[in-house]
């Protein structure tokens, strides 16, 4: 009986720093801080899961975590892909200014 309090605590708990994570999520000065909340927000939950798998004694649950666990790690690349690319163009951006505003005119710059 005192195992079930204590899941209970557990879960509580995490389900604070869930929360934090999410406001870091949302208020995050950089992409790198706001993808490593994220990340961080999919570890919690999976622990969250296993907690309750459990409590509750029901095996499905760790199936259940599995799939999330690689749904979250999915997740991370692509937005970790998607972050690159847009650093990638904001940095070519910056080093060439002008290639965006020409569009195939002669080459002395005269239209």
């Amino acid at each position: 009986m005192i195992f079930h309090y204590i899941y209970i605590t557990v879960v509580i708990i995490l389900a604070l720093m869930v929360f934090a994570c999410l406001i870091r999520a949302v208020r995050g000065p950089r992409i790198a801080d706001r993808l490593m909340a994220v990340n961080m927000m999919g570890t919690m939950v999976m622990v969250m899961i296993s907690v309750l798998a459990l409590m509750l004694n029901e095996g499905y649950l760790v199936d259940v975590c599995l799939i999330y666990a690689m749904i979250s790690f999915l997740a991370v690349v692509v937005l970790s892909k998607v972050y690159i690319g847009i650093y990638t163009e904001k940095r070519e951006e910056t080093r060439n200014p002008d290639s965006n505003t020409k569009e195939g005119g002669n080459s002395d710059g005269n239209r």
